[in-house]
């Protein structure tokens, strides 16, 4: 009953493959709803054990999860949310040295993590399978959302050449939420080619004033991650 959504579309989610980096504030709603529309198969990657501290907003993970790991924690629900999705549990810390096969034999890469270092290795390995990568940050009531469709849009390198200030800090436990469905939103599109995903646009969510803004977003032919994917 969705225009471009039928059928077919939910076939192709049933089939696709999606990896989970970070099961924390972002990776937690994200994981579930995947789970839910019917994503059949979810590759979860973290290395972290729950704490107290997490439950504001790592959905996930209840208060007798606490000391368990992460991924543990996040499979268990996501099987009785769903039976038929296929999880892989990995529980590891994602590097330059792992990110190329972690990520391989996907259809879509979901960045739910919380610092550069990590984010640059999926969208080294992004750029070389030519995978796209939808890449989620929150920032107390703040948010950002931005696809990297290789070839096509702007890298995580064209747009943060350097690691920006501040990138781990205090967040709104509803903040992550609102972020990681508008992931999971933008992965369903690009799994099933329903609707118009974003391009070469970050959106800016501000739960403060409740307000979006989107901003443009270039490629850059200096880049050191994408310039090989320009044409000759």
């Amino acid at each position: 009953m969705i225009p471009g959504f039928g059928e077919k579309a939910q076939l192709r989610l049933k089939t696709a493959t999606a990896l989970v980096a970070g099961l924390g504030g972002l990776g937690s709603p994200l994981a579930l709803y995947l789970a839910a529309a019917g994503v059949g198969r979810l590759r979860l990657v973290d290395k972290d054990e729950v704490e107290l501290s997490n439950l504001n907003r790592q959905v996930l993970h209840w208060d007798e999860d606490v000391g368990k790991a992460k991924v543990i924690s996040a499979s268990e629900k996501i099987r009785r949310a769903n039976p038929k999705t296929h999880v892989e549990e990995i529980n590891l810390a994602i590097d330059d040295n792992n990110a190329f096969e972690l990520s391989k034999n996907c259809e879509v890469i979901l960045d739910a993590t919380d610092n550069f270092k990590v984010r640059y290795a999926l969208n080294a390995a992004a750029v070389v399978h030519r995978t796209p990568l939808i890449h989620g940050a929150v920032h107390g009531y703040e948010g950002r959302l931005a696809n990297v469709i290789p070839g096509k849009t702007a890298c995580l390198k064209c747009i943060y050449p350097q690691v920006p200030q501040h990138e781990a800090s205090p967040v709104l436990g509803t903040t992550p939420g609102v972020i990681a469905l508008l992931q999971a939103t933008e992965a369903i599109k690009l799994l099933t080619g329903a609707g118009v995903v974003l391009k070469d646009e970050m959106i800016l969510y501000d739960g403060e004033t409740m307000h979006f803004d989107k901003v443009k977003v270039s490629r850059k032919r200096s880049c050191e991650s994408c310039a090989n994917l320009w044409p000759e």
